[in-house]
């Protein structure tokens, strides 16, 4: 699931530093989460709001440099703002169109350049548009999910790994979904996309392994900003059948993602880690 689906059907060896001791129960920063990434340089797309924002409020209490990246700059430059007002950290906002290949390639080399570096990506950005029927999606609705849940990611992950590599470490973590695992009639060219995602972060892994591990998130339902548009009645129902009978916050995510970006999680690369809240398959 990434933060601008449309539909509820879900949705190295250097890597960020240890955590700093076992997590509190604080609301922000530290004393919750128990991570230290102070120095570090983090990078998310679709960061400015939903999931992303919330990673980047994490990232940012913990000490890390961030850059958060979506289409609408104006959007960037508010959660930037916000967070840095709540955290006194370093955000930075980029605009990008995470589909398109040429965006992509100039991103990665100025966000390199930019912060001198890159310790962790976390390839967020994301869509699942809603449509009539299997046989009526067109085909620019199709290359578009392809584009912005598959080839962007591809594209900073290859860039951006490389580097991470030559450099002597790094971190990847891609969000995937659920609807990669369980694909349905209304997920076609989102969950092909996902699966696409899983396949490519184990290949990345062993491509710029062992100093970079390259991981992925694969979240079931969670309520972002677009859970405004469901039938929460109907979702209510549904999610009774799951273990936790609700569905995921935004920050319930935040906790795998900081593990798999940091140094605990040194011998786990090619990882898919479900969080989906116990839902049945």
């Amino acid at each position: 699931m990434s933060t601008e689906n449309t539909a509820p059907a879900h949705g190295g060896n250097a890597p960020a530093e240890a955590p700093a001791g076992t997590s509190g129960t604080g609301t922000s920063g530290a004393g919750r989460w128990g991570f230290d990434f102070t120095g570090k340089r983090v990078v998310i797309t679709g960061g400015s709001r939903g999931m992303g924002f919330e990673m980047a409020r994490a990232f940012s209490s913990l000490g890390a440099e961030v850059a958060i990246a979506s289409r609408k700059i104006a959007s960037c430059e508010d959660a930037a703002a916000r967070i840095t007002a709540e955290t006194g950290g370093r955000v930075h906002p980029y605009a990008l169109q995470a589909a398109d290949w040429d965006q992509c390639t100039e991103f990665a080399h100025r966000v390199w350049d930019e912060l001198g570096g890159v310790d962790v990506l976390v390839n967020n950005a994301g869509s699942s548009p809603l449509y009539d029927s299997v046989a009526g999606i067109s085909e620019e609705l199709y290359d578009k999910v392809i584009g912005l849940n598959l080839k962007g990611p591809f594209r900073l992950s290859a860039l951006l790994g490389e580097r991470m590599a030559e450099r002597g470490g790094g971190s990847i973590v891609n969000i995937s979904s659920i609807a990669a695992l369980h694909p349905k009639p209304s997920t076609v060219p989102y969950s092909a996309a996902k699966a696409g995602l899983n396949a490519t972060t184990i290949a990345l892994a062993h491509a710029y392994g062992p100093s970079v591990r390259v991981n992925a998130v694969v979240p079931g339902t969670f309520l972002t900003d677009i859970a405004k548009h469901w039938d929460m009645e109907a979702f209510g129902r549904r999610a009774k059948s799951f273990a936790a009978e609700r569905g995921g916050e935004p920050d319930e995510i935040v906790g795998a993602v900081l593990y798999l970006a940091s140094s605990l999680a040194s011998y786990t690369t090619g990882a898919l880690l479900t969080v989906d809240g116990g839902a049945p398959s």
